[in-house]
């Protein structure tokens, strides 16, 4: 459990938990009630911000019958899918918390993690921790077919940003709140490379980031998931449009 003497004093509890979900009606009730069991073992003062990106399926339903069981979750509708940059944009409004976390409402990766991505930011003096499936001490399973696509997006953002991180579409990702809370602001993105905008916003913002071990356990059953070729497309578009803001408008100087 986090010492309550820790100084926290930017926000009305030390952590909020943004969980963006879109049509998971039959897991995500006990999805949070995982979340809720396992961040009550280290980190009682919570919020938990689940926002429905548009599900058509009663997911929502779900999400204030859990929020009636704990007042600790905070539920937020979105009118019609935004994509999940736009759910987590949403999310981040209604935070309060002095560190601010990013969570699959799938829970591929596993809320107990974050435990020990609140001691790196902490022992770091860091300004943003991320999950990299990269990372030597990770433990992924996953299809072979998104490694590969990951490597090489990989190599493809190091080459149009010169980011110092290996990886950044993983799910689970810790902030200082003050800081994402500006950061989600100014970002444009709303469904593929949003990761890749919050963390070029970060690191233009002076952040220290710093990368953490994952586990990834892949619950989806088929090699690609959700994800459509035509999704890597649009990855690839958003990315383009991100290096032209930066580059060529300099939307990201203000």
């Amino acid at each position: 459990m986090l010492d309550n003497d820790t100084e926290f004093t930017a926000g009305n509890c030390h952590l909020s938990v943004v969980m963006p979900a879109y049509n998971e009606a039959n897991a995500i009730c006990e999805n949070i009630q995982q979340t809720i069991y396992v961040l009550d073992d280290f980190c009682p003062d919570f919020e938990l911000i689940v926002v429905d990106d548009g599900s058509v399926d009663g997911t929502f339903d779900q999400i204030i019958a859990a929020s009636v069981r704990d007042n600790r979750v905070i539920p937020v509708k979105s009118t019609q899918n935004g994509g999940k940059g736009d759910a987590l944009k949403t999310g981040v409004k209604y935070t309060h918390g002095y560190y601010v976390a990013f969570l699959d409402a799938d829970l591929d990766l596993h809320p107990s993690q974050l435990k020990s991505f609140l001691a790196m930011i902490m022992s770091n003096n860091a300004d943003v921790v991320i999950g990299s499936k990269l990372h030597k001490a990770s433990k992924v399973d996953y299809p072979i077919q998104r490694r590969i696509i990951s490597r090489i997006y990989s190599v493809f953002l190091r080459l149009l940003f010169r980011m110092k991180v290996n990886d950044t579409q993983v799910g689970i990702k810790l902030f200082k709140g003050d800081l994402i809370r500006d950061v989600m602001e100014k970002i444009m993105v709303k469904r593929f490379a949003y990761d890749v905008e919050v963390l070029l916003l970060c690191s233009r913002r002076g952040a220290v980031i710093v990368e953490h071990p994952v586990q990834l356990d892949y619950q989806r059953g088929v090699p690609w998931g959700r994800m459509r070729l035509r999704d890597l497309w649009y990855t690839g578009l958003d990315t383009i449009a991100i290096f032209y803001r930066l580059h060529f408008l300099k939307y990201y100087n203000s």
